[in-house]
C-alpha cells in the first residue's frame, strides 16, 4: 500500500487513477511515499524522509526545493505539455490584446454606460483612439520551442504571421511537430532585432533569469510588443518598465502582475490565467498521477526535472532501484556486491543526468537486507529501494 499526500486541490480525474486497494490518498497523511502538488510552496514545508517522489501537476517547479530533493534521492516530476493548449490559447489572445488595444476600447466603452442614446455616436467618434495593427504579415519571434512554443508558432503561421523561432536545445519531438514555415534564428539577438512581437516560452533558471533586459531592449524595434506567459523573472521588471515609460517598446503583456507593472500604462497584466482551464487541470493531474504510479510500482522515471529518464520492461520478479551521484565505477561496485551475494542479474539499465544517475536492476531472487545495506554504504549512493512481485496494471 502506497501513501500519497495531496497538496492543493487535485482534479478527480487524476486521483481516480490511484486504485484504493493499492493507494491511500489524502491531504493529511503520515509518512507519505509521494506528494502530489500544484502551486503550494514546498520550500516552507518539511518533506518527510519517507517521500520518494514529488509530482507537480504543472510545468514549473519553482515551488519545489529541487536541489534538496536531489540530494535525498527524491525524484521530482512535472507535466510538460499538460497545460500547453491552455497557455497557447492565452498567448494567441495576448497577441491580439497587444496589437489591437482591445482592453482599452472595452474599458472606455464601459464608461459610456450612462450616456443613453448618445452611445452610438460617441463610439463612432472615439473608436479611432483604439486602432491597432493586424497580425498578418508581422514578424513574431518565439523564444523557447517546447510544447507550448511550438503550438504558438504553428498557430501564428496559420494567422499569416512570419514566425522566427529560437531554441538551441529543441527536442526531437518538438522539431517534428514544428511547422516547416517557422524560420530558425541562430542567435537570440538576431531574433530580437527582427521581431515585431516577441513571446517567451522557456523555464526560469540561472541562465534565463532576466533574459530580456535593458541591453536586449536596445536591440528591439521601438514599437516591439513583448508577451510573457512563462515566468515573470524571465524579464527584468525594472528595465522593462523604464523602456515602456520611455516609449522604447510598444507594450508588455504578462501573466505575472506586480504592483509596479499594474501602475505602468503600457503593461497589460493578466492574473496568471495561463493554465486556468478545467481541461488543463485534468490533463496535468492525470499525467502526474500516471508518472507517480509508474515510478512507485515499477521504478520507471519519465518527465523528471532532476533525474534521468529511465525505463526498463520488467522481465524478473524482483527489481532493485538505485539513485546515486554520477561518479565513475558506480555500476561496477553495485553489480560486484550483487555477484558476491550470488544474486543473478537478468537485466539492467543505467542513465545519468548532470550530477545524478539512476539504475534499474532486475534480479531473479530477492536481495537480502545485508546486501542492500552493503550497497547503501557505497560512497555516492543516495537512495536504494526494491520492488518484489510487480503490480500489473
Amino acid at each position: 500500500m502506497f501513501r500519497i499526500q495531496t497538496i492543493n486541490k487535485i482534479s478527480p480525474q487524476g486521483l481516480d487513477l490511484f486504485h484504493r486497494d493499492r493507494y491511500e490518498v489524502a491531504s493529511e497523511i503520515p509518512n507519505p511515499d509521494a506528494i502530489l502538488v500544484r502551486s503550494a510552496d514546498l520550500h516552507k514545508m518539511e518533506i518527510p524522509p519517507t517521500v520518494k517522489a514529488i509530482a507537480r501537476a504543472g510545468a514549473g517547479v519553482n515551488n519545489i526545493p529541487v536541489a534538496a530533493c536531489s540530494d535525498r534521492g527524491v525524484v521530482v516530476f512535472n507535466t510538460p505539455g499538460g497545460n500547453a493548449n491552455a497557455v497557447k490559447e492565452l498567448a494567441i489572445a495576448a497577441l491580439l490584446i497587444a496589437s489591437r488595444n482591445i482592453l482599452g476600447g472595452v474599458n472606455w466603452g464601459a464608461a459610456l454606460a450612462d450616456k443613453a442614446d448618445e452611445v452610438p455616436e460617441l463610439v463612432e467618434k472615439g473608436k479611432s483612439r483604439f486602432e491597432g495593427p493586424e497580425l498578418a504579415r508581422k514578424i513574431l519571434g518565439v523564444v523557447g520551442l517546447g510544447a507550448i512554443g511550438v503550438m504558438v508558432a504553428n498557430d501564428a503561421v496559420a494567422l499569416g504571421m512570419e514566425v522566427i523561432g529560437y531554441d538551441p536545445y529543441i527536442s526531437v519531438d518538438a522539431a517534428w511537430n514544428l511547422s516547416h514555415r517557422v524560420q530558425r534564428a541562430d542567435t537570440l539577438e538576431g531574433l530580437l532585432a527582427k521581431a515585431d512581437y516577441i513571446t517567451l516560452h522557456l523555464p526560469l533558471g540561472e541562465t534565463t533569469k532576466g533574459l530580456l533586459n535593458a541591453e536586449k531592449f536596445r536591440l528591439m524595434k521601438k514599437d516591439a510588443r513583448i508577451i510573457n506567459l512563462a515566468r515573470g523573472g524571465l524579464v527584468n521588471e525594472e528595465d522593462i518598465i523604464a523602456a515602456l515609460n520611455q516609449e522604447k517598446l510598444g507594450i508588455y503583456v504578462t501573466d505575472f502582475p506586480t504592483a509596479e507593472l499594474l501602475a505602468c500604462k503600457r503593461a497589460v497584466c493578466i492574473p496568471h490565467l495561463g493554465a486556468s482551464t478545467p481541461e488543463a487541470e485534468d490533463n496535468c493531474a492525470v499525467m502526474a498521477a500516471r508518472q507517480l504510479i509508474d515510478f512507485l510500482e515499477a521504478g520507471n522515471i519519465k518527465n523528471s526535472v532532476n533525474f534521468p529518464r529511465c525505463r526498463l520492461e520488467q522481465r524478473a520478479p524482483c527489481r532493485l532501484l538505485v539513485a546515486n551521484r554520477n561518479i565513475p565505477n558506480m555500476v561496477g561496485q553495485i553489480t560486484t556486491i550483487l555477484a558476491e551475494a550470488d544474486i543473478n542479474i537478468t537485466d539492467l539499465i543505467n542513465h545519468h543526468r548532470d550530477e545524478y544517475a539512476y539504475n534499474i536492476i532486475d534480479t531473479e531472487q530477492p536481495i537480502p537486507a545485508e546486501t542492500l545495506e552493503h550497497i547503501k554504504s557505497v560512497n555516492g549512493i543516495i537512495r536504494v529501494r526494491t520492488i518484489e512481485g510487480f503490480i500489473q496494471g
